[in-house]
């Protein structure tokens, strides 16, 4: 096993050791955690999350857990509009705070996409009464350049993941959320990783080989009402 990589909007049960998680995960030579923070946590869109600041306060356990702070990629993932009284509104603006954040946890890389609404969301959306909203794809690339602006403000690298529309922005750079290539350069044992795309994935996304631990069988308690993976609609 060269590198275990865990996604979650929450990781207090492996930071506090619920369940002898963190004992588990110290067995392996590298973790590398991917910390979604959208800012939209405890709201109805995500309703089982974490609130915002709340969330971001685990970023210096996730740090002192994986051993470096390069170790840890913090998802803005994903942007999401909707209506509100006549008007849209994002989660855009909470980017910055989390830019704050992470580059003051010596964090690098933010990874980020604009919401895909698959027919699955869509009904969860529509059974939610959820007036979700999709921009143009001029003001989707116009948003992009925005948090990349944002981003490099904070000395940190925006990556977008799976997303072609946002090719050739300047400071976006398409994402490899499981980058063979980085995982052996932080490996403490300079362990080689595969570079090879892995070819189970979308065709626009650049993750290398690996093999996938998780169930899309299982229903998360987040309950965000715009993920394509939680069987419970």
């Amino acid at each position: 096993m060269h590198t275990v990589v865990l996604w979650s909007k929450d990781f207090s049960n492996l930071l506090r050791n619920e369940h002898g998680l963190r004992d588990l995960v110290a067995a392996y030579d590298q973790v590398y955690l991917h910390f979604t923070v959208t800012g939209l946590g405890g709201t109805a869109v995500e309703p089982g999350v974490p609130a915002p600041r709340k969330a971001l306060a685990q970023l210096a356990g996730c740090v002192d857990l994986a051993g470096h702070p390069l170790r840890v990629s913090i998802r803005f993932d994903p942007v999401l509009f909707w209506e509100d009284g006549g008007a849209v509104r994002s989660n855009l603006s909470f980017f910055p705070e989390v830019a704050s954040a992470a580059a003051k946890h010596g964090i690098r890389d933010i990874r980020m996409s604009f919401a895909q609404w698959y027919g699955k969301a869509v009904r969860r959306a529509g059974a939610r009464s959820f007036p979700f909203f999709i921009p143009s794809d001029e003001e989707t690339r116009a948003n992009a350049a925005t948090l990349a602006g944002i981003a490099a403000a904070h000395g940190l690298i925006l990556h977008a993941c799976s997303q072609p529309l946002l090719a050739g922005i300047p400071g976006v750079k398409p994402s490899a959320c499981i980058d063979g290539a980085l995982l052996e350069s932080l490996h403490p044992g300079c362990e080689p990783a595969s570079r090879r795309k892995d070819r189970g994935q979308r065709a626009d996304c650049l993750c290398t080989e690996s093999k996938d631990i998780g169930s899309y069988t299982q229903a998360c308690p987040h309950g965000c009402v715009y993920c394509y993976a939680n069987p419970v609609v």
